[in-house]
């Protein structure tokens, strides 16, 4: 069936909630929700962090129960007991984060729980094989059907897991967030994609917290906060004011882009910098006051040019100088100490320490010790709360996980801890990723407040809105080169992706 237009759309409902409740103890997660999903719509949830999203499609997915409340499929009631039961139903879910099996192939992992036998106990790979491409080609997804699911990049994996929800037969597919790990070019094929299901007859739902794809790519939105649904409204009917106004309860002006304050001394010399097929011959300076922002499509280099600045990774050629200082390859404690911090990419894997509290997360790498190496515990709890405060980290206390934090606190935490140790030069690589809109733009006025104090800073970002609302200047990158240079002047949309893409 084609999806109804949005007028008229009532009355072709696939799947209905009404006054949806859940409780985790003491706190409110989900509270007399509503939500209609048309048959054949594409259907964006958006709201905060903590604005009970997740909750509610896990319940939709049979991973929770809720208190009370009805969801309705197809005018019956839907109680799925398992993931599995909503799968049976036609609802297939598509996480953040990812549940490829890595050592299975592309294949194997589509029909995984539903693998075609020749006898009991003994998988038809031919038949497999024959499965398998039927539905590679209805996604026009170009991929050796036999190869390990773990050596496919990321974006194809994305992929894997859609394919995965039509071998199962889904009808109605809910992505949560699912361009936060893959770039401009990616994501446009997977909004392609799921374009083209839309057209053959299958709902969409997503969660997203960039705005420019819910406005891109909805039909409908419907607006949590405070684990209440606040609104559903046709796409035409919104802009990004009126959206961000309801997502946050009050308007939210979006701060345009301040004049910057005269660049001083030189922070940052790379000179000739060239590692393997990675990136080759980089140079860039950076001085006091700058925000330099680096753009370009993923696997253009620029992660892995910022590695190597900060002693991560150690360059075959070229070297980094600090305030006129050059840095030994390799060192990240001497970067550190030089005055250089990173936020990298991946906070997750790379910037935290999941199984310590705010507290320790806080206090690294600057813990406060006595002349014997004792830690000043006094000194490293006044120090984080300071930090908590400043960047206004959502916590019940220092000592709770930082692995039970939201993305967007967890971010704030990073921040904070490189932030305490009053750094020469910040990188932050991604800085927003899968962050709520009111933390985004608490966190590009916290970078343009460093910037105007006099810290140099260097922002790796996918999102160009991003780079456009921050960067003073813009380096492009492509293929590992420095492909071009824009002020803030001659910096767009179109002159960057230009020159990421080589026209």
């Amino acid at each position: 069936m084609l999806a109804p237009t949005v007028a008229g759309i009532e009355g072709c409902w696939l799947l209905e909630v009404v006054g949806l409740s859940r409780r985790f103890g003491a706190t409110a997660a989900l509270t007399d929700v509503a939500l209609t999903i048309a048959r054949g719509e594409t259907h964006a949830i958006v709201g905060e962090n903590g604005a009970g999203k997740s909750t509610l499609i896990k319940i939709l997915s049979g991973n929770l129960e809720a208190d009370a409340g009805v969801v309705l499929l197809d005018g019956a009631p839907f109680r799925p007991a398992s993931p599995a039961a909503a799968r049976r139903a036609g609802i297939s879910v598509i996480h953040q984060e990812l549940s490829i099996i890595p050592e299975l192939t592309v294949a194997e992992n589509l029909f995984l729980g539903n693998l075609p036998t020749r006898w009991p106990g003994v998988v038809d790979f031919g038949r497999l094989g024959q499965l398998t491409r039927v539905v590679l080609d209805r996604l026009g997804f170009a991929v050796d059907p036999a190869i390990k699911a773990g050596r496919l990049s990321i974006s194809q994996q994305q992929m894997t897991e859609i394919a995965k929800s039509v071998a199962s037969g889904a009808r109605l597919i809910i992505m949560d967030e699912p361009t936060s790990s893959i770039g401009g070019r990616e994501a446009e094929r997977l909004w392609s994609v799921a374009a083209d299901l839309k057209r053959q007859g299958t709902t969409i739902v997503f969660v997203s917290h960039k705005l420019e794809e819910v406005f891109a790519n909805a039909d409908r939105v419907t607006v949590l906060r405070d684990g209440r649904s606040v609104a559903t409204q046709p796409i035409g009917k919104l802009d990004v004011e009126r959206l961000v106004a309801l997502m946050v309860g009050r308007s939210l002006e979006q701060r345009r882009r301040r004049p910057a304050r005269a660049p001083g001394d030189r922070v940052l010399a790379v000179h000739g910098l060239t590692k393997g097929d990675r990136f080759a011959d980089v140079s860039f300076e950076v001085r006091e006051g700058e925000i330099v922002g680096f753009a370009g499509l993923v696997g253009a280099g620029r992660t892995e040019v910022m590695r190597c600045v900060f002693g991560i990774d150690t360059a075959d050629a070229g070297y980094v100088e600090l305030a006129g200082r050059r840095l030994p390859p390799g060192e990240p404690r001497v970067a550190i100490a030089a005055g250089i911090g990173l936020v990298p990419e991946n906070r997750r894997e790379q910037g935290l320490f999941l199984n310590l509290s705010i507290l320790e997360n806080m206090s690294m790498p600057a813990a406060h010790t006595n002349a014997i190496g004792v830690l000043r515990m006094r000194k490293e709890r006044a120090a984080a709360a300071a930090g908590a405060q400043r960047l206004e980290v959502v916590a019940r206390s220092l000592d709770q996980s930082v692995a039970t934090l939201s993305g967007g606190n967890q971010q704030k935490v990073i921040l904070a801890r490189w932030l305490a140790l009053e750094p020469r030069l910040l990188i932050v690589d991604e800085p927003t990723r899968g962050i709520d809109v009111r933390t985004k733009l608490a966190i590009h006025e916290l970078l343009r407040a460093q910037a105007e104090a006099g810290r140099a800073i260097v922002l790796v970002s996918s999102e160009l809105q991003e780079i456009l609302a921050l960067a003073t200047r813009v380096l492009v990158m492509r293929a590992g080169r420095i492909v071009g240079e824009l002020d803030r002047r001659s910096a767009s949309e179109e002159s960057i992706g230009a020159l990421a893409i080589g026209a």
